[in-house]
């Protein structure tokens, strides 16, 4: 790949429209390229029509999608939408995810079954999808969660049903390889955001902060310019996880 900037790429963001993804969908327009924003339901419409906004703002053009990507056919809907309405995609990125604090013996079959849905078989169905349908020399890069290095209570569907999403990248990044398209991920640490707070107690708020550098949470701001360089400069890294957490912890 000769072009590393994102100027006239095409960026698929799934679950793009509000948090980190919004903000991954805000810097891919300022650098250049046009933005296909998913957002996952009628609840979060009005954050991914602000995304849009700015995208457009930018001068550059942006649609939005929806769909449920626990359902392949639906996440096969997404390339295919993606594509018709900005061009072949040039880099995927998935920020879906589900959190769920709750101990084992707590747990419901349906809760696992959500979980896992929304962790690992969407994650491994937008991943078949960015293989079949991403431009060669493209980027699929996926967030996950430094709980894959952590040793914690409460959160077994949640690491569990993230952690496939590495083995899925590994292999990815095998595949891919001969059509020179990078596959990545990126594991941030526990994030400033609703889904992190909705969770967790005061206490154990402070807890996580006082892991990390500054006594801070990590800042979507923190993790936006990583999945950037991934996108761009970073092509040549593949296959791994990228632990971004301020020293949170780590392997």
């Amino acid at each position: 790949m000769t072009t590393r900037t994102l100027e006239g790429k095409k960026v698929l963001i799934a679950g793009g429209g509000k948090n980190l993804g919004g903000l991954i969908a805000r810097r891919a327009a300022t650098a250049g390229a046009d933005v296909a924003i998913h957002y996952n339901s009628a609840s979060s419409r009005a954050e991914a029509e602000e995304t849009l906004a700015a995208v457009e703002a930018a001068g550059r053009t942006g649609v939005l999608l929806t769909g449920d990507l626990t359902r392949p056919a639906e996440v096969e809907q997404l390339f295919t939408d993606g594509a018709a309405a900005i061009g072949t995609i040039d880099v995927a990125v998935n920020t879906v995810g589900k959190v769920l604090r709750k101990p084992i013996v707590e747990t419901t079959e349906a809760e696992y079954d959500e979980m896992l849905d929304v962790n690992a078989k969407a994650a491994y169905f937008f991943l078949k999808e960015a293989g079949k349908q991403v431009a060669d020399h493209g980027k699929v890069i996926t967030i996950l969660t430094s709980l894959l290095g952590a040793f914690t209570d409460g959160y077994a569907t949640y690491a569990g049903g993230k952690s496939p999403v590495e083995h899925f990248t590994r292999a990815a990044a095998k595949e891919f390889a001969d059509r020179g398209i990078s596959v990545t991920a990126v594991a941030p640490g526990p994030m400033d955001t609703p889904f992190f707070y909705d969770q967790e107690t005061p206490e154990r708020v402070a807890f996580h902060k006082s892991q990390a550098m500054g006594n801070q949470l990590t800042q979507i701001e923190d993790i936006a310019p990583i999945v950037s360089f991934l996108a761009t400069e970073g092509w040549w890294i593949t296959g791994q996880t990228i632990f971004a957490n301020g020293g949170y912890t780590t392997r």
